[in-house]
Parts: structure tokens; C-alpha cells; sequence
């Protein structure tokens, strides 16, 4: 059993990569082999429509030609047995680095029939941990929901199973007293992450346990 965890975040030691790590955990408590991959490590671009990976007879037909540092990883995936996703939420959706990498990641594997179909080979359990700046009832004042529901969605589509984590007013910055910050109180974060993030923690865990499990 191999479990692949993708960090969207440009922190390696935040609030992203923490609860990623977690669920790698949670992972190997169940005897799978686990790794964890920094997007933002890596040199690559978004998908450039070449097209290639829909060509009939091509050679690269439902695999993405482009050659950079993501097409390893992108390998590797293909070999997997779940795979976890994590992101920050930037202006409503996932960070830059995590858009290119599932554009890479899931256009190659699309069908363009009706209704659409996977050239995956397999069903494998898929995972997105979200982490954000905003409260449980902003989320869904700021129509959040439907971002997550669309990546839920084509995630599904593309390898089998798919569900979703949030984690809510995550703690921004180590000294808040250095940056121009009045959104929320800094104590009131600094509280949930001693109280409510541990819990965040816990369910990442469980997440990963249960995708290996699965």
C-alpha cells in the first residue's frame, strides 16, 4: 500500500503540511508506505492545451507530454494506491501551484465522451485537506463550498472516491505583532490553535488510516 500526499502550500512546516503529514501518519499506522511532495520545490507549469494526451495513436495519449520537473511525480501517481491532496485557500480556491499541478494531473485521464470517462486504470481513494483563513459559516457565505464540491467532484470522476477536510481560522502568522492585522483578534487564534487545530489534527489522522484502510 503506497499513500501520496501533494502540498499546495508554499510553507513547508504550516498549518497545510502539518495536517498533511498527519494523514501520512494515519497512513503508515495502518502499515501503508507514505510520501509527501512540496509543490512548490518543484519547477513546473500549469497544462499548455497541447492536446497530446488526446490524440488518437499518439504516444502520449493519456499522459501528459510535457516533460519538467512534475511529469516523476506525476509517474509515481500513476502507481499509487490513494492519494491526498492539501491546499490553502487564496480569494475563494486552491494556491496557484496546486491549480497547475490537477490541471496536469487530471486532463490527461479525461475522456471526452458522454458522459466523460477516466483512462485511470484503477479506483484508488483520493483525500483534499483545505486550510483557510475564514469561519466555518464564512465558508459558506463566500461560496467555498462550491469550489470544494467541483474538485470533490472531478476527483471522483478521475480515480473512484474522493472526500473533502476543512480546517477553519488556522493560524496565519507566528508573531502577528509584525504584521498589519485587524481581521480577527490574534489571541482568538492563537486559542484555537492550542484547542480546536490539535482536533483538525486528529481527523487528518483518521482520514489517512481510512484511505489506507480503504
Amino acid at each position: 500500500m503506497k499513500v501520496l500526499a501533494v502540498n499546495g502550500s508554499p510553507r513547508k512546516k504550516w498549518n497545510t503540511a502539518m495536517l498533511l503529514e498527519k494523514a501520512l501518519a494515519g497512513a503508515a499506522s495502518q502499515g501503508a508506505e507514505t510520501e509527501l511532495i512540496h509543490l512548490y520545490d518543484l519547477d513546473f507549469k500549469g497544462c499548455t492545451s497541447c492536446f497530446a494526451c488526446k490524440l488518437t495513436g499518439g504516444k502520449s495519449y493519456g499522459k501528459c507530454a510535457m516533460s519538467d520537473d512534475l511529469s516523476p511525480i506525476l509517474e509515481k501517481i500513476g502507481h499509487v494506491d490513494a492519494l491526498v491532496l492539501g491546499s490553502p485557500i487564496y480569494f475563494g480556491t486552491v494556491s496557484g501551484e496546486m491549480r497547475s499541478f490537477m490541471e496536469r494531473l487530471l486532463f490527461p485521464y479525461l475522456i471526452y465522451s458522454r458522459p466523460p470517462g477516466s483512462l485511470f486504470p484503477r479506483k484508488i481513494s483520493t483525500a483534499f485537506i483545505y486550510t483557510m483563513n475564514v469561519s466555518e459559516q464564512q465558508m459558506q457565505e463566500y461560496s467555498y463550498p462550491v469550489h470544494i464540491g467541483l474538485n470533490e467532484n472531478v476527483l471522483r470522476r478521475t480515480f473512484g472516491q474522493a472526500e473533502s477536510l476543512c480546517s477553519f481560522e488556522t493560524l496565519q502568522f507566528e508573531d502577528y505583532d509584525k504584521v498589519v492585522f485587524s481581521y480577527v483578534d490574534p489571541e482568538g487564534r492563537r486559542e484555537r490553535r492550542k484547542t480546536v487545530f490539535p482536533k483538525d489534527c486528529q481527523k487528518a489522522f483518521a482520514l489517512g488510516a481510512r484511505l489506507a484502510a480503504q
